[in-house]
């Protein structure tokens, strides 16, 4: 029998048989397409499953921990493991378990949040609503929006017609000093009424109101020397500005100018209405000190 010799020397088959006919070739790229093998698709056929996106705002539960401050990453993963972080009030475990924007994230019962502490004081103008909900029109978050990156909300309210000093943290602990019953922050208001206030509901406010089966007491309520006596000052630990007109509905008089000019020892001295500052050091430990 003798050896075919088509490519003589060449080591190669050509794909044609004894009688010089082309035999069909199974070189690479030339293989049979079954009709119902959906895997022989050509490439840029095959349509890939599209890959998960990871939420980019969503971070580690022992980073989250660590990164507030109160221990290392290797401590914080300790922590999750024995029970001692919640998250929305919920006890985690699990180590690789992801924080979202807004969850409530507890160690040992303390509130922790990762980001850097912030401290602004916004001089508010009226027109401007006491919310950090959407839909709201104009409000107060739109006055501090270039003021930090840190997730900031103001403590207490004034209303959308009120003006004056609002402080926005995102520090808990000061937080919890404002809205503290027993001790708060003093805060005090310049009132301008729609008549004159008299001396009986002066005195009456000095003393405290029952209103509704509940006292309401103030610091502090005084005419304002050297305007008339529809002009008043009012000095309290609560934070919201409902109650105080409160008070002056209690008492038959309209509130036509509500003023927060001061909170604590923090003034209005060198903010523009409309304008914001970030707390100075000295401030701040002042504030704690309170």
């Amino acid at each position: 029998m003798t050896r075919h010799q088509d490519n003589k020397g060449s080591g190669k088959s050509s794909g044609r048989g004894p009688n010089n006919s082309r035999s069909k070739s199974f070189a690479r790229g030339n293989a049979p397409i079954k009709k119902n093998d959906t895997s022989a698709k050509p490439a840029d056929v095959v349509k890939k499953a599209p890959a998960k996106k990871s939420n980019s705002d969503e971070i580690r539960l022992n980073k989250y921990v660590a990164n507030s401050g109160v221990c290392s990453r290797r401590e914080a993963d300790t922590h999750i493991a024995t029970g001692l972080v919640t998250v929305n009030g919920k006890v985690i475990t699990e180590m690789g378990y992801k924080v979202k924007p807004g969850d409530e994230v507890r160690y040992d019962g303390a509130r922790v949040n990762p980001e850097k502490k912030a401290y602004v004081l916004l001089n508010k103008p009226k027109g401007f609503a006491t919310t950090t909900s959407e839909g709201k029109g104009r409000t107060v978050m739109d006055l501090v929006a270039n003021a930090t990156t840190s997730r900031i909300k103001p403590i207490g309210r004034l209303g959308r017609n009120s003006k004056g000093l609002l402080l926005f943290t995102n520090d808990e602990a000061i937080v919890e000093k404002f809205t503290n019953s027993k001790n708060g922050v003093a805060r005090l208001f310049h009132i301008e009424l729609d008549k004159n206030l008299k001396l009986e509901d002066l005195k009456k406010i000095q003393e405290g109101i029952k209103i509704e089966g509940k006292l309401i007491a103030v610091e502090e309520v005084s005419y304002i020397d050297g305007a008339s006596k529809n002009e008043i000052g009012l000095k309290i630990k609560n934070t919201g500005n409902t109650i105080i007109r409160s008070i002056f509905d209690f008492l038959k008089y309209e509130i036509v100018n509500l003023d927060c000019v001061s909170i604590g020892h923090l003034t209005k001295k060198d903010i523009p209405r409309g304008h914001w500052k970030h707390l100075t050091e000295q401030e701040l430990n002042t504030l704690k000190m309170l």
